[in-house]
C-alpha cells in the first residue's frame, strides 16, 4: 500500500523541531544553500549538448525536485524553493565545464563547507542533525531555508506560526547547560 504524501507542513514541522535554535537556523541560511551549489556543481558533468543547451544530471533531476516541491500542498512555497534551487544549479553549471581539478574542487569544497557550517549550528541546538528522512530529507532542508527568509519578510506568517506552534518558539540556548537527554 502507498504512503500518503506528507505535506509541507508536516515536513517542515518535522525538520523544525531538530532546528529551534536562531543561531543553528543562521547556519542553516548559510550551509543548506553551499550544499544545494556544491551538488549542483559536481552534478554538472557529464553535460550533453542538445542544440545550444548543456544537459546535464542536475537539470535532469531538476524536474523531479520542482515536481516534488509543487507537490506538497504549499504551491507558494514550492513554487519559491523550486526557483532558489534552480538559481543555485545554475551558478554551479559553469564550473562543470571546467577543468576537472576546479570542478571537484567547487563541489566538493562547497558541499564540505555547507556541511560544516550546519554541523557547528547543531552544537548551538545543543543536538545532532536527524539522520533519517530518505531522499524527501534531503529536499527538505531548502524548503525551510526559503520559508526562513520569505517568512522574514512577512510572507507565509500562517504556515510559520503552525511549525511554531507544533515545534516551539525559536530560542538562543544557553551553551553552558547542556540539555537533558
Amino acid at each position: 500500500m502507498p504512503r500518503p504524501v506528507r505535506t509541507a507542513t508536516a515536513m517542515l514541522q518535522h525538520y523544525a523541531e531538530s532546528h529551534r535554535d536562531r543561531r543553528n537556523i543562521a547556519t542553516h541560511l548559510v550551509g543548506v544553500p553551499l550544499m544545494v551549489f556544491g551538488a549542483g556543481v559536481l552534478l554538472a558533468r557529464p553535460a550533453l549538448q542538445v542544440g545550444s543547451a548543456s544537459l546535464t544530471p542536475a537539470w535532469l533531476a531538476f524536474p523531479l525536485a520542482a515536481a516534488w516541491y509543487l507537490t506538497r500542498g504549499h504551491f507558494g512555497l514550492g513554487l519559491a524553493a523550486s526557483v532558489a534551487v534552480a538559481l543555485l544549479l545554475a551558478l554551479g553549471q559553469p564550473l562543470g565545464a571546467a577543468g576537472t581539478a576546479a570542478w571537484l574542487t567547487w563541489g566538493v569544497g562547497a558541499l564540505a563547507a555547507g556541511w560544516v557550517v550546519k554541523l557547528l549550528g547543531h552544537y548551538y541546538e545543543g543536538r545532532r542533525a536527524p539522520r533519517h528522512g530518505g531522499a524527501a530529507a534531503l529536499l527538505v532542508g531548502p524548503m525551510f531555508v526559503v520559508l526562513e527568509l520569505l517568512a522574514g519578510i512577512g510572507l507565509f506568517r500562517r504556515l510559520m506560526d503552525e511549525i511554531e506552534h507544533h515545534a516551539g518558539p525559536t530560542h538562543v540556548r544557553d551553551l553552558a547547560h547542556p540539555l537533558p537527554h
